[in-house]
């Protein structure tokens, strides 16, 4: 597995997410524990090929580290989100 695979778990979908993608131009994503913000957008860029402008990470009660990824004005994410698979 790629060390972008290995740092991005998987990406995240709920209503809150969606209106993130439609409303900020943001992806969330479920990633290692370990990352930093630094390693994620480097991850995020190299799977997806777009540029990131922002990272915000939190510790969800369930353990897990999630990342709000926002991105560069000229990528959309719900372009991005429906070449995932995810709308």
């Amino acid at each position: 597995m790629s060390e972008a695979g290995r740092i991005i778990i998987r990406p995240l979908l709920t209503e809150k997410t969606l209106r993130l993608i439609e409303e900020n131009n943001t992806l969330t994503f479920i990633v290692d524990r370990r990352a930093t913000k630094h390693q994620i957008r480097e991850a995020v860029e190299k799977m997806l090929g777009v540029k990131v402008e922002k990272v915000n990470t939190l510790i969800t009660p369930r353990g897990e580290k999630k990342a709000y990824v926002k991105l560069a004005k000229e990528y959309s994410a719900s372009e991005i989100a429906t070449r995932m698979g995810l709308i």
